[in-house]
């Protein structure tokens, strides 16, 4: 069982992360698709939060 949610919550990390980046990256050039990317990235850490408040 905690296996199974630490490998959840380091994937939703991975993913956060990862929107970041592409977000930042897309800042320089696409200021639409950054913002795309920085809403997804947000609805991802909602998702991790809500599986910190289950603990």
């Amino acid at each position: 069982m905690f296996k199974r949610f630490f490998d959840q919550k380091a994937k939703l990390e991975r993913k956060y992360q990862q929107l970041l980046k592409e977000s930042y990256e897309l800042s320089h050039s696409d200021r639409k698709l950054s913002d795309l990317k920085t809403a997804q990235a947000h609805e991802v850490r909602e998702q991790l939060e809500a599986i910190e408040t289950k603990r």
